[in-house]
């Protein structure tokens, strides 16, 4: 039994302030008890406890990449308290480093409790939009032979794909996916689809790939504005939309950030950090940034972010709290991958996944299923 004292617990809709929680093996058994006398005591020393971070969107950190790395990968994010995670493949690989990419991904999750599945941003999106755009090698038509392989290997580990709904021959791709998993989620990324063409889905779309990033829309005649994703994202109430928040709001700017928050609410936001593994150096204007990555022509590819971070500059931008940065980093993820019941709060029952934190979401320590890391 371990007992943690002195801890201010991040609860789903407030702080329990100077609480105790009581871990037993791998789950909480209990909030705000007595302290057996045969516990061993963890003093939070004043610390904010809440539930683990949950980022279903990131391809790299710490100099490690989800493509060469993910074991690696994972466990660097771990240290900044992030106790479940998605593998993202890079959409600009080929279909043999895709398939290579999931192999690696599925035998780092063998050696890992953090990994929970893939999220496949691709490939079969609109190859306009994102990083290094010129060199996506999937503009030609939907091959059967190619999506049935990728789908056959990710199988039920691919828990997001993210797709272009204005894709010519996608149906075919959704329903076999649909097939082999019959929970995975479908996403709206790198696309510029009209409202139509996302209604036109054989099935209802779960999340919005990094609103207001790697999106474009058709403007109408007469200098009328268009619509498209983003603007479709923020009408439908059951859609989740996926937010970076970097220190310097250069992927979504503050007014945006509040906007998301103030249409779509707290319960349907989820903080990303779409790290990357880019190395490339930041152009001029951007060199006081740290938290941003570039390609080689110099575009915004991605982040640096760890999750411990991007909450702090979501609050820092919108002026949300502590409890809500927690829920669009931990709950609101946990909830739409059907995680929910194990994970992204602190209640009795779940996981003992945890993380210490100051005001400002500096980690002091992490738990992951009942051991610290």
């Amino acid at each position: 039994m371990l007992a943690i004292q002195n801890a201010r617990l991040v609860l789903e809709n407030e702080v329990l302030e100077n609480a105790v929680l009581l871990i037993e093996h791998d789950k909480i058994v209990a909030i705000g008890a007595d302290v057996p006398t045969d516990a061993e005591i963890i003093d939070a020393k004043g610390a904010y406890v809440g539930p683990g971070f949950v980022d279903i969107h990131v391809h790299g950190g710490g100099g490690y990449t989800t493509v060469e790395n993910p074991l690696q990968m994972a466990e660097f994010f771990l240290k900044h308290g992030t106790t479940t995670i998605l593998l993202t493949p890079d959409y600009c690989l080929n279909f043999e480093e895709f398939l290579s990419a999931i192999r690696k991904g599925k035998a780092a999750m063998e050696h890992s409790k953090s990994i929970a599945g893939f999220y496949m941003e691709g490939p079969y999106m609109n190859p306009k939009y994102g990083a290094a755009a010129e060199f996506n090698p999937w503009r030609h038509p939907l091959d059967e032979k190619e999506y049935t392989a990728l789908v056959d290997e990710a199988g039920g580990h691919a828990k997001v794909w993210a797709v272009a709904p204005e894709r010519e021959g996608l149906t075919p791709f959704l329903h076999y996916a649909k097939k082999v998993n019959p929970n995975v989620l479908f996403a709206v990324g790198h696309s510029e689809a009209i409202p139509d063409e996302i209604r036109a889905l054989p099935y209802h779309p779960d999340l919005q790939t990094h609103c207001t990033n790697a999106t474009g829309r058709v403007n109408e005649r007469g200098g009328c504005r268009g619509t498209g994703p983003d603007e479709y994202c923020y009408l439908d109430d059951e859609m989740y939309a996926e937010l970076i928040s970097d220190s310097h709001a250069i992927h979504v700017k503050p007014e945006i950030q509040k906007l998301i928050l103030k249409v779509k609410g707290i319960d349907r936001v989820i903080l990303i950090t779409d790290g990357t593994g880019d190395e490339h150096p930041s152009p001029p204007e951007y060199a006081h940034v740290d938290d941003l990555n570039f390609d080689w022509k110099g575009a915004l590819s991605g982040s640096r972010l760890t999750m411990n971070k991007a909450c702090r500059n979501v609050m820092k931008h919108t002026g949300c709290s502590i409890v809500d940065a927690f829920r669009m980093a931990s709950r609101n993820p946990a909830r739409v991958l059907g995680m929910d019941s194990d994970i992204g709060t602190i209640e009795v029952g779940k996981k003992a996944n945890l993380v210490f934190v100051d005001e400002s979401f500096n980690i002091q320590r992490v738990m992951l299923e009942g051991k610290m890391v």
